[in-house]
Formats: structure tokens, sequence, C-alpha cells
């Protein structure tokens, strides 16, 4: 077990490359996976996955690396400090296989994120205990009768007259349900409706009397197949008091304070999963020969992987976004966490289908050197259901739209610096500092003016200064970029007359499908937003984040900012400009260099085994 004080020392840099050295450690365990002689390589672990297991010895090794200390609060012995961190790390994991992502790590974290938000001082040592023992936590919202609609769940806990509770009721689909040593129950503790009928419980199983649980049938699935999805039905089971998580009636404001910080770090994590989706299809492109050439020379080849590269980038531009927000912009975070959990599966599996046309016949198959893809794309959907579901996100940004067009876009200040910097050193969590409802938005806002500033020109000295450096940036590339912040802002302020006008109906379950596609645009609005704000900060000498020159230098360049705006415009309808000749080859000249010499496709582009 780590001891609390481990790891704390230092700041910034240092910070950082104990985050590279945990990567490379955790990466260097696993070995290349293409290795069909590695036991942990992806032989290993498609074989599993047929065999709807997680692979043995892999979770072995996430136990000797301690994967569960990523779960932990620093204060009580564990790594966790911020959530950015912990998504980067966890996509050594889901790079291999998202099963072992949320089997063995990822739902422990999703439960026990509700006890460091609201438990007791000895609800906290409990868990932390277990977890950095090597336990599992499982979180139990799920009732199949009611889907994403929680508060209308009737699993309950009847209060007692001696302060304690009485257990009744079936919660379905719950991953590690069996293998877990203590749940989190979502529980109905109040008939009246409304907001304060439900509470949240720690139950540890060892301390329930025998003969009140049982377990259900688990539940096969399409995707994630290593997942122990099951139910579990109690009966009279009674509880004690202790078991109570923050106060009676919390359950649904801890649930929605909760969910900001797994909806922002999950999809952070997933990205992994695309990773090796690209790397498998550079591979068959450059090795598949077709008609005496690669498959790499047709053109549509190389505009899919370039394109599915850029997404990758995107992705990653809003996850950093949003992790980093639970930190810095802890008033604006429902909404971002929202958006990134609905926006990243979709356009991830969106870049998947593309992909699987390059395959082609191959991208069925489910074994051998190409098996990894066919898998990555039946797991990458799943991560999208579930409590925090593509309607359920939908649902949280839209009724938020109308007063954040009133109120903060075009009137607040945009977001800050930090919240881009994809190294720097961010305050400890604290979910405690979290707003129900969104009451700013700065990511929003750093879209007015962006053509403006990209232009070189600015309403002060100072804007026009920082403008101009940034024009001197973008060369050829500046028209383009222009035009695209310029077009993107229109679809800002038209989006904002959409909102300020939206019916009161818009506002509630029964949302229109036009306000749906509102939080769509939204989201691909925020998307753009980060990606200008990675680009714009990528001004720092790379000398500051010591072996990283090449990703800097990549990430300053306006090339892959104009494609990626350009994506994005498209998506929404948009206008777009002419591009640069030349820009295909330097984006797909970087995707070889990265798949050639083993680096990632994101933000971070670290170092990977094989």
């Amino acid at each position: 077990m780590l001891t609390p004080t481990e790891g704390t020392e230092g700041t910034g840099a240092e910070e950082e490359l104990r985050v590279q050295h945990r990567i490379a450690d955790l990466e260097r365990r696993f070995g290349d996976p293409s290795d069909p002689d590695n036991p942990l390589g992806l032989t290993a672990l498609l074989a599993a996955d047929e065999r709807g297991e997680l692979l043995a010895e892999a979770e072995d090794v996430l136990t000797d690396f301690q994967l569960n200390a990523e779960f932990v609060p620093r204060e009580w012995g564990g790594r966790l400090e911020r959530v950015d961190t912990m998504g980067r790390v966890l996509r050594a994991v889901f790079r291999r296989d998202a099963s072992l992502g949320l089997g063995y790590g990822a739902t422990s974290f999703l439960a026990a994120i509700a006890v460091w938000a609201a438990g007791t001082e000895e609800q906290r040592r409990r868990v932390a205990e277990l977890l950095l023992g090597g336990g599992r936590l499982a979180i139990a919202y799920h009732e199949l009768a009611h889907g994403n609609d929680f508060v209308r769940n009737e699993f309950r806990a009847t209060p007692t007259a001696d302060g304690g509770f009485l257990l009744d009721g079936v919660k379905q689909v719950i991953n590690n349900v069996v293998r877990a040593e203590a749940l989190v129950l979502f529980s109905r503790t109040d008939d009246a409706a409304g907001s304060r009928s439900h509470s949240v419980l720690l139950v540890e199983k060892d301390r329930l009397p025998d003969g009140h649980l049982r377990y259900l049938a688990r539940y096969a699935t399409v995707g994630v197949r290593g997942c122990q999805n099951a139910g579990i039905e109690f009966t009279g089971c009674p509880v004690a008091g202790d078991a109570l998580v923050g106060e009676l009636g919390d359950g649904v404001e801890l649930a929605l304070r909760s969910f900001q910080i797994t909806r922002s770090v999950v999809p952070s994590m997933i990205l992994g999963g695309g990773d090796t989706a690209l790397r498998t299809a550079v591979s068959f492109a450059l090795n598949r020969q077709l008609y005496h050439r690669s498959v790499l020379e047709i053109p549509h080849a190389r505009a899919t992987l370039v394109g599915a590269f850029t997404d990758l980038l995107i992705c990653d531009c809003l996850a950093l976004a949003a992790t980093r927000a639970v930190h810095l912009l802890p008033a604006e975070t429902s909404v971002y966490a929202a958006a990134v959990k609905y926006l990243l599966p979709k356009l991830l599996t969106e870049t998947t289908y593309d992909l699987s046309v390059v395959l082609g016949a191959n991208f069925y198959v489910r074994g051998g050197e190409y098996g990894a893809f066919q898998k990555h794309v039946r797991d990458l959907p799943m991560i999208s259901l579930g409590h925090a579901g593509t309607a359920a996100c939908q649902a949280t940004i839209i009724p938020q739209l109308p007063r954040l067009a009133r109120t903060a876009w075009f009137t607040g200040p945009p977001a800050p610096d930090g919240l881009f910097r994809i190294r720097d050193p961010l305050p400890p969590l604290d979910p405690a500092r979290l707003e129900l409802v969104a009451t700013a938005d700065g990511l929003a806002c750093s879209l007015a003016g962006a053509a403006e500033e990209l232009a070189g020109e600015g309403g002060t000295e100072a804007g026009a200064r920082t403008g101009a450096g940034l024009r001197a940036r973008t060369g050829e590339y500046g028209e383009a970029l222009v035009a695209l912040a310029g077009e993107l802002e229109a679809e800002l302020r038209g989006l904002q007359e959409e909102c300020a006008a939206m019916p009161a109906k818009d506002r509630t379950v029964l949302a229109s499908p036009r306000a749906y596609a509102g939080a769509d645009r939204y989201a691909l609005l925020l998307a753009a937003a980060a990606c200008l704000g990675v680009w714009r900060n990528q001004h720092r000498s790379a000398d500051e984040h010591e072996g990283h020159a090449a990703s800097t230098d990549f990430l300053a360049s306006p090339v892959w900012l104009t494609i990626a705006l350009t994506r994005i415009a498209k998506r929404l309808g948009r206008p777009l400009p002419k591009l640069p000749t030349g820009w295909e080859e330097h984006l797909l000249d970087e995707v070889l260099s990265r798949y050639h010499e083993a680096r990632s496709y994101d933000l971070y582009d670290t170092p990977l085994a094989g």
C-alpha cells in the first residue's frame, strides 16, 4: 500500500515527470501488444474476449502496478490529485482492452467518487483501504425499467427506527456486482416525488447478514464482453446507519455532482481505444497490397487515416478542457462534462466506421493481426451507455443553453489559458466546488473575437500584440483560419438566437428534435474552442517540457488546427475555405511517424510499447 505522502514532493515539471514514468512503467509491464508471444498481447486479450472473460494475467499486472491507487486521493494514500492525469494513465489500459479498463479499474472509480465527494472520514478510509488492497467497488444506479431516468428508480432503502435501513429491490446490468466487495447503491428513501426522494449508501458485503441478497444472471453484451455485468436482488436486508453517504435525500445532488467528474474523465480514457483502431488501420494500409500497390497509396485511404488522426486530436482537445475544467472552472463543468461524454463516443464511433472501409473485409476478422480493430469498434459505443448515456448528456445540456445564451456567450470572460496547457499543474480535486448548474461558459466565450485575433487585430494594445503574434504563427493558413473562426463565431451567434427563443417545453424532457440538434451544435462549438485554445497555448519554448519538443512543434503548427476546424465546420454545415496545398501530406507524415516510432495519436505524443 502507498503511504499518504508518497509521490507528493515537487510541482510542475516534477509532477509531469512522475506521470510520464507511471505511464512508461505500465506500458513496459504490458509489453508490445502486437507480439504474438506476449502473454498480455492482443492475441491473449482477444482470446479472453471470445471467452467473455477478463485476462487474468492482465489483472495481475494491474494489481501489481496498483492501478487502484489512481482512483484514491493522495491524502488517503493513493495517487489521485487531478483527473486529466488519471485519463492519461488509463489510456494505456483502454488502448489494449476496454473491458479491462472498465472491469478492473474505472468502474471502481465511478463508485468511489461519491464517497470522496460526500463520505465521512471513516467511509473514505474504508474505501481507500479496500481499493489500495486490490479490492473492487461497484456502482448500482441501473434499473432497466427507468433507464437514464434514475430519479424514478424504485430500489428502496427504508429508514428504520434504529437509524439503519432495510434494502429491498433489484438493480440490473451492474458491472462487477458479483466480484466487488462493496456497492454504492442509489436508493429510494422517501415516497415523495422530487429531488429529495433518493439517497446513496455504501454497502460492504462482509457486513451484511446471510440470506438477504442473491445475484441475478449475467447479461451478455456485444461490446466489452469481458465485463461481468449482472444484477442483484435484496430482500429485507438490514444495513447500519453509517452506510449513508452524505445526508438523507442527497442522492440526486450527489449523483449529479459525481457525474461531472466521471463524465469528464471516462471519455479521456477511451481515446486509447481510438488510438488502437487508427494504429491497426495504418498497419493494414502499409502492409496490404492491392493491385500491385499498397493500400496507403489509395487517395481515399490516405484521406481517411488523416481524418481519423485529426478527429482523435479534436476529441483530446475537448477531453483536456473538460478534465481540467473540473479543477479550474467548477462553476462551468456541468455542461462541459455532458458535452464531452456526448460528443467523444459519437465522433469515435463515426471515425472507426470510416476506418473500417479502409480495412474492407478484414474489418470482420475477430482474431489475428487486425482482430483488435473489430473489438474496439464493438467496445467504443458501449461507453456511451449507462447512467451517463447520450440522451442523458443532451438532457443535461439543453435546459442550460437559454440562460448561457443570454448571460454568458459574448459577454463573459474567455476560458483561462490554463484550461488548454496540456502539462501544467492544477489545484487538487475538490468535488465540493462543483456547481450543479453552469453559471458561466468561458469555453464558448473563447470563440468570440477569435477571427479578429487570428487576423492580427484587437480592441486593445495588448490584444493587438497577442493577435499579431498569433497571425505570425498561422503562415499560409492564416486566411483559412480567419475564415473558419469567423464561421464558428457566426454559428455560435445563430445558436444564441435560437436558444434565447427556445420554448419552455424544449427545456424539459419533452424537448423537440431541434433542441437536441442545438445540443449537438453546442458540443461541436466547444470542441472547436478547445482546439483553438490548445493551439494558441503552444507558443512556449519546447524546453519548458523537456522531451516533448516534437509534439510541441507539431501542436504549434497551424496545419492540424486548420483541418480540425474544417472538419468541425463541415459537421455544422458551414461554408469551408480553400486550403493551402500540402496539408494532407503534412498530417500523413505525422501519422506515419507516430506509427513507426510507436507514439500515441493524441496531444501527449506518448512513447508506447510496440
